[in-house]
């Protein structure tokens, strides 16, 4: 069915884990993009449902509870509210946000998998998994881990290596250990479980998406094609867990639905949940999900794709009557200053962190966020890149023609949009450079080209800066008022104009711009109008759209993550080897002295090099030179007691000659700490 045939639109967003908080690539790579997609639909009056929720079960959330020392439960229902305050803080307008551990999402998902079982769409087979030696618990794939066989990462999970993004299996890992007990051994052991055969469906998925559906992106094409050009194995439906729904068969006692299998329904009980609850509004579920006149697009990262274009269009395709996703528009990764975002490293920008830094800036994230999208490739975020496109193009740009239009309109009119005049050919050249926005923004936003389509609106303000810029009506007053009337009424017509293009991208400021325009709401249709405000129309009291950021507030947030950095390489900090065995006669040639620093100075043209003035008992002082000027100031190291070798022989460096080492420890930042005694002892002690 081609696109305009749709009736209406199911819009879904990847149903994010309750074990933490939503952070900028969760923003960026799933939940802006959908909510793009979703105003705009809305704007053009179309019928679309935007259903979201929380991922409730599988292992992350127990990982969470284990580590925090509370239980599951408590876990998903802190996190659920956190990330769902975090949802609305950023304007991500979901019909529903639910949660799967619902009673609607249980019934729903064991009575769907109870339906394959009993059409026989489901095989049962016992195999040998890993389970832990002292134990015998099952493990699932994300409490395995070991190093990974692609990229060679340690702590690559059993299910996927987060540092190069395969998906694995724990069989494949090399030197498998135990997450949660690192001393208890792996042992394999049989267990009855319940596997979707992909296979079976191979030549049908090959057919439904590599022929009919190749405008897909082709990051998602190109990796569902990687996985149908092997031989597709069936997946286990359920896992031995005690958190989870209980598999709904005789026999399967402590085995409950693979997450994979769960979440994913959480859609439809969600959409279920919402009509039960608004028939009024919604209708049946039924025709959101079953009715071939629907719409399914899936909004999701590409750690995703696998999931929701293979294994859960085969769960729809063999239960029946379901709809299939038209497009799957996931996005690839986003950085964090040039390295990967992680939860377990806290390396993240987390919204609900971010809006107490900078209150009131949600749209300035999304701009940035959808300005670097990762639509294609992955792609970075920087705190110097958010600050110079939001002071550059948000204020500098955009904000900067509302501000001048607005203000002039009051100090010349009293706030009241003025008439048009006669048009130049500056005017007529103008109006026609802006008629076309609406068509390009709108065909991009049709392919899921959401970066483009908003850098189209910001072309819209680039046009109305350099208008007014151009013509100078604060000049052009003293000599022609009639001539700033037609000036200022085009430019009111550009800034009416940019509340509808940017109130996808940016519904925060457009409705504070459509307060100062005193508009209550516009339709998509009438976005490329040169009418939309009437001569005599009355704007309110205008007031800056957005403001800049100062350098202060970036490096307070380049600070706070160079901790966040420091304290990773402290947690994960590993000795390194132990050096080849030397025998005791060898060491016993080491003359390891202790020397009384009587003076330090910083050596001329040297970075790096003290000069220590040291009392070594002998009488005469001894002159050492050792680079650990970046650690430690000259004058707070006079006076302290350390141990040096007293017997290697004199070397120049920087012209002075250096009559020994001072021992020092290299912590794991790479500083030095230079080795003191802790009792005073007197200089010239051996130390053996």
């Amino acid at each position: 069915m081609e696109e305009n045939q749709f009736k209406r639109t199911t819009v879904t967003a990847a149903l994010p884990y309750a074990n933490g908080g939503v952070h900028i690539g969760h923003l960026a790579g799933v939940y802006v993009p959908a909510d793009i997609y979703v105003r705009y639909l809305r704007l053009k009056k179309q019928e679309v449902m935007f259903i979201g929720g929380s991922d409730e079960h599988g292992v992350p959330v127990t990982i969470r509870a284990r580590k925090e020392g509370i239980t599951t439960q408590e876990v998903v229902d802190r996190y659920h509210s956190l990330i769902k305050k975090s949802f609305e803080d950023f304007g991500i307008s979901f019909d529903i946000y639910s949660r799967t551990t619902s009673d609607i999402h249980h019934k729903f998902a064991s009575d769907f998998f109870r339906d394959l079982y009993d059409k026989g769409e489901l095989i049962e087979k016992t195999e040998e998994q890993f389970c832990d030696e002292v134990t015998g618990e099952f493990l699932t794939d994300r409490n395995i881990v070991g190093t990974c066989p692609r990229c060679g990462a340690e702590g690559a999970y059993g299910d996927q290596c987060e540092k190069c993004g395969a998906t694995l299996s724990p069989d494949e890992l090399i030197n498998p250990t135990n997450k949660n007990n690192p001393g208890h051994g792996l042992v394999k052991k049989a267990t009855k479980n319940w596997y979707l055969p992909l296979n079976k469906w191979q030549d049908w998925l090959k057919k439904w998406i590599l022929e009919d559906h190749k405008e897909w992106r082709p990051n998602v094409y190109g990796q569902c094609k990687s996985w149908l050009d092997m031989d597709l194995q069936p997946r286990a439906m359920t896992r031995d867990l005690d958190w989870g729904i209980p598999v709904p068969v005789e026999g399967a006692d402590g085995k409950v639905l693979y997450v994979w299998f769960d979440a994913p329904i959480g859609y439809i009980s969600n959409t279920k949940e919402l009509c039960d609850a608004k028939p009024e509004i919604w209708g049946s579920w039924q025709k959101w999900w079953q009715d071939p006149s629907s719409r399914l697009i899936h909004f999701i990262g590409k750690d995703n794709i696998v999931f929701h274009c293979i294994v859960f269009p085969t769960m729809l395709k063999a239960h029946g009557g379901y709809i299939l996703p038209d497009n799957v528009p996931a996005n690839e990764f986003l950085n964090l200053e040039n390295d990967k975002i992680s939860t377990s490293r806290n390396w993240a920008i987390w919204l609900h962190e971010y809006l107490i830094d900078f209150p009131g800036k949600q749209d300035v994230l999304r701009y940035v966020l959808t300005a670097n999208a990762p639509e294609t490739k992955d792609n970075n975020f920087t705190w110097k890149d958010f600050q110079e496109r939001n002071n550059s193009e948000l204020v500098g740009v955009y904000g900067n023609f509302v501000n001048r239009a607005l203000q002039l309109t009051k100090k010349y009119w009293n706030g009241v949009v003025p008439e048009c005049g006669e048009l130049t050919d500056y005017d007529k050249q103008t109006l026609e450079e802006f008629k076309d926005v609406k068509k390009k923004v709108e065909d991009l936003l049709d392919v899921f080209k959401f970066r483009d389509a908003q850098k189209e609106a910001m072309n819209l303000a680039r046009i109305g800066n350099k208008y007014i810029a151009d013509c100078e009506p604060w000049k052009v007053w003293k000599t022609d008022q009639k001539r700033v009337e037609t000036i200022l009424y085009i430019s009111l017509q550009l800034v009416a104009n940019l509340a509808i293009a940017f109130e996808p991208f940016l519904p925060f400021s457009s409705a504070r711009l459509r307060n100062m325009i005193n508009i209550d709401s516009f339709d998509w249709n009438q976005l490329g109008s040169i009418d939309l405000l009437k001569a005599g129309h009355q704007l309110a009291e205008p007031e800056l759209l957005f403001e800049k950021i100062e350098d202060e507030a970036i490096q307070y947030q380049l600070n706070k993550l160079e901790e966040i950095k420091k304290a990773n390489a402290a947690a994960e900090y590993k000795p390194k080897d132990i050096k080849p065995t030397v025998s005791f006669e060898d060491f016993e040639k080491l003359d390891i002295r202790v020397g009384t620093i009587k003076n330090c100075e910083k050596v001329k043209k040297a970075n790096k090099l003290l000069k220590f003035t040291i009392d070594d008992g002998t009488g005469t002082d001894r002159t050492i030179v050792s680079g650990i000027a970046k650690f430690y100031n000259p004058e707070e190291l006079i006076g302290k007691q350390v141990c040096f070798i007293a017997n290697f022989a004199p070397r120049k460096l920087m012209g002075i000659e250096s009559q020994g080492m001072i021992l020092s420890a290299e912590n794991h930042d790479g500083s030095l700490s230079v080795t003191r005694i802790d009792r005073e002892v007197k200089s010239g002690s051996q130390v053996g």
